[in-house]
């Protein structure tokens, strides 16, 4: 099963890296971001849209929480 996954990321990222390269030679598209800056550009999006996820399940904790039996909570 992990070498499925791992597999499938990894054409992912290869398709990702060379979709530039096809935009601009194929069909004369001017992007202006290379494959590397591309694949940084989505990892900064995703960590800061996880930290922002992250910071507001602690703000609120207790309000998730109401009602909810957790194992070893008294």
């Amino acid at each position: 099963m992990l070498t499925k996954l791992t597999f499938a990321g990894a054409i992912y990222i290869s398709a990702v890296c060379v979709l530039p390269s096809i935009l601009i030679g194929k069909f004369n598209l001017p992007f202006y971001f290379g494959g590397t800056a591309l694949l940084i550009a989505v990892g900064v999006g995703m960590d800061t849209v996880a930290q922002i996820e992250s910071h507001l399940i602690t703000r609120s904790y207790e309000g998730f929480m109401k009602g909810v039996k957790i194992k070893g909570r008294r």
